[in-house]
C-alpha cells in the first residue's frame, strides 16, 4: 500500500531559517524538458561543476525522469551522450506501440490537444485547489481502460530508467492524487518503487494506477514545486516553460512566487531557463521527441557557460 506523503505549500514564516544543504529543483517540460535539463547538468558537470551530489533532488514531471537517471548510475556525460545519439523517433502523433515518449498527454495526444483539454480545466476552476480536483475528475472520466495503459506506461518508463532502485540520496518526486486532488511526495519511505513513482509525476492526462489510487502530474501542484526545497541554504532550479505558468497569477503558482517564498526564508536561489540555442519548442512542440537534439546540445553548451557563475554559489 502507498504511504505517499500529502504536499502543502511551506509557510515561509514556519520555515526555519535556511543554514545549509543544496537542492536541485528540476521542473516539467516534455520531451524537450527533459532533453534540455540533461544537456544543462552535463554542460555543468563537463566545466567541472557537478550539481548531481545535491542533498536533495526534486523532480516534478519530465523532471521526475531527469532526477532518477541523474541518481542511477550513469554520469551525465553518458546521459548526455545516450540522448544525442539517439536515432530520430516518429512524431508524438504515431499510434505505433511505443513510437511516441510520453511526458504529458496520453499517447497519440499531441501537445495542443493536451493544451486544450487542460486550459478548459483551468479556466473552469475557482482556485488551485479546486483546479487540481477538477483535473483529476477529468482525467478519470477519460480513462476507460482495464489497466494496461497504465502497465504500458510503466514498461515505457522503466526502459528510460538506468536503475530501478531509489538512490540513496533524497530525491523527492510530486504527483496529484487524482481522486482527491491533493498533491503527494514520493520518495524511497513513501511505499512506491521509483519506476510507479516517475510513471505517477508524469502522468497528465489518464491517470496512473499504483494500487487502489490514481495519480496525476505533479506540475497540478505548483509549475517547478521549488518552494519545497524551503528550509535548504542554496536551491539551484532548471525550469523549461522559462518560470511561466499557465495558471492565474493570484494562485501563486509561478516560479516567481516560489523564488520569494524561498528567499524569505533564508535561501539563496538561482534560476536557469533556456536560451535561444534550445530552440523555439518549450510549448506545444515540448512533447515531440523530435525537439530533444537541438534542446539537449542547447542545454550543454548553456551549462558550460553558466558553470563558472554558479560555481561561487554552489560550491
Amino acid at each position: 500500500m502507498s504511504t505517499a506523503a500529502p504536499l502543502s505549500t511551506p509557510d515561509p514564516a514556519g520555515v526555519p531559517h535556511a543554514t545549509a544543504g543544496r537542492a536541485l529543483v528540476i521542473a516539467g517540460g516534455g520531451a524537450a524538458g527533459n532533453a534540455w535539463a540533461i544537456g544543462v547538468i552535463a554542460g555543468l558537470a563537463d566545466a567541472g561543476l557537478d550539481v548531481t551530489a545535491a542533498d536533495l533532488i526534486v523532480g516534478t514531471s519530465s523532471g521526475a525522469t531527469v532526477a532518477a537517471q541523474i541518481t542511477g548510475g550513469p554520469s551525465p556525460a553518458q546521459l548526455y551522450a545516450a540522448v544525442v545519439d539517439a536515432p530520430a523517433p516518429p512524431p508524438p502523433s504515431s499510434t505505433a506501440p511505443g513510437a511516441a515518449p510520453r511526458t504529458g498527454p496520453a499517447p497519440g495526444v499531441s501537445g495542443t490537444g493536451y493544451l486544450s483539454w487542460s486550459d478548459e480545466v483551468i479556466a473552469s476552476a475557482a482556485d488551485a485547489a479546486d483546479m487540481r480536483r477538477r483535473m483529476g475528475a477529468a482525467a478519470l472520466e477519460r480513462d476507460a481502460s482495464d489497466g494496461a495503459a497504465g502497465a504500458r506506461w510503466r514498461d515505457v518508463v522503466a526502459g528510460r530508467l538506468p536503475s530501478t532502485d531509489w538512490p540513496q540520496q533524497r530525491v523527492l518526486l510530486v504527483a496529484v492524487d487524482a481522486r482527491t486532488g491533493e498533491p503527494v511526495g514520493l520518495d524511497r519511505d513513501s511505499g512506491v518503487d521509483l519506476v510507479d513513482a516517475v510513471a505517477a509525476s508524469t502522468s497528465a492526462m489518464v491517470p496512473y494506477p499504483i494500487g487502489d489510487r490514481r495519480y496525476l502530474n505533479g506540475g497540478y501542484r505548483r509549475s517547478e514545486n521549488a518552494d519545497l526545497a524551503a528550509g535548504y541554504r542554496r536551491v539551484l532550479v532548471l525550469s523549461p516553460f522559462g518560470g511561466r505558468s499557465r495558471m492565474p497569477a493570484a494562485w501563486r503558482m509561478d516560479l516567481a512566487s516560489q523564488v520569494e517564498d524561498l528567499r524569505a526564508g533564508g535561501s539563496e536561489v538561482e534560476t536557469v531557463f533556456p536560451d535561444a540555442g534550445a530552440g523555439d519548442v518549450f510549448d506545444a512542440n515540448a512533447l515531440d521527441p523530435s525537439t530533444r537534439l537541438q534542446a539537449a546540445r542547447g542545454g550543454h553548451d548553456q551549462g558550460r557557460r553558466l558553470a563558472e557563475r554558479l560555481r561561487t554559489f554552489w560550491v
